[in-house]
């Protein structure tokens, strides 16, 4: 997989390329997808194969969720949902922590990973590349969901807006994050005429964690974070609130999108979507840990509608993929 763009700090991505050989390109209508896959409905995403010979009916499912924190907390959180994951499909389910966007997409498309909750950012390129569907995502209970992008700075640190960042250094995530790389960055660039390299130094922490923990503990003198993790964090007292400040918001986006890999047979892909609509939150280890960030509840999505705002994010910075 390499990764196109025209910021140049993307290019740490272009050295990243996924093991699993590509299938003979397909005579098809596909948009933006790889050669490997279909869209005869025009949802953006990959049909299901029609052909059974092409279609996964695996033992063990294998999910994953992005890594945007600690793989240990999370292998926790999920405990209970993966246990009523089991039941609904009748197979065993283990989660698999992974530790980068780039492994994670790379881990579905070589058929590694079957169900997988995908950052707001990598969403495109996990339909795109590895044939990601997604479904549902996390919502509130009165039915909203989302969360935003803030930056962040520590008390006494000089920076009392964003203009104040110039000539000094900012930390993004990760280049497929949405609120950690992309959102920033067509923001800066669109509202305050401010750019990489030029304007400020950019550097790269990993995860939200990082760079929260970092902006706490004023290795970072500002970071590009998003809110609901900093949300959680405050919660389990990871950080307290006079060690942050926030210096902008942005509009909200879609949070983590929840899906399969495209050719699961479909009686298993619907006993997974299922899976996700019947799960009762109450008292479970998924309430413990994401009502921290206000999560109560999956709701029903479609990528071609929620997402849309997140490709737009991508055109604005010049971002393309291109998949091998």
């Amino acid at each position: 997989m390499k990764l196109n763009t025209l910021l140049s700090t993307v290019a740490v991505l272009a050295a990243f390329t996924f093991g699993a050989g590509s299938a003979m390109a397909q005579d098809c209508p596909r948009g933006d997808l790889d050669d490997r896959f279909c869209d005869v409905d025009g949802d953006l995403i990959a049909d299901t194969p029609t052909d059974p010979s092409k279609l996964l009916d695996p033992e063990t499912l294998i999910f994953a969720y992005t890594p945007v924190e600690d793989p240990a907390v999370y292998k926790e959180a999920w405990s209970d949902f993966l246990t009523h994951l089991e039941a609904k499909t009748g197979k065993s389910v283990v989660f698999f922590p992974v530790q980068s966007n780039a492994a994670q997409i790379e881990a579905m498309r070589s058929g590694r990973l079957h169900i997988a909750g995908f950052n707001t950012g990598s969403n495109p390129l996990a339909v795109n590349c590895a044939g990601f569907s997604p479904f549902t995502l996390m919502g509130r209970e009165d039915g909203s969901f989302g969360y935003e992008m803030e930056i962040l700075t520590y008390p006494g640190s000089g920076i009392e807006s964003v203009e104040d960042i110039r000539g000094k250094q900012l930390a993004f995530t990760s280049p497929t994050s949405n609120s950690g790389f992309k959102a920033p960055s067509a923001i800066l660039k669109a509202d305050f005429d401010m750019i990489p390299e030029r304007d400020f130094e950019a550097v790269y922490s990993g995860k939200h964690d990082n760079s929260i923990l970092g902006v706490a503990n004023k290795d970072y003198v500002a970071a590009s974070i998003a809110n609901s993790v900093r949300d959680r964090m405050l919660s389990r007292g990871v950080i307290t609130e006079d060690q942050i400040i926030s210096i902008y918001k942005s509009q909200t986006f879609p949070t983590t999108g929840f899906g399969t890999v495209y050719n699961l047979t479909p009686e298993l892909q619907a006993s997974i979507r299922d899976a996700f609509s019947s799960f009762e939150w109450d008292g479970t280890s998924l309430q413990e840990e994401f009502s921290k960030s206000g999560e109560g509840q999956f709701l029903p999505m479609t990528y071609k509608e929620f997402w849309e705002v997140i490709r737009k994010i991508d055109a604005a910075n010049g971002v393309s993929y291109a998949c091998e």
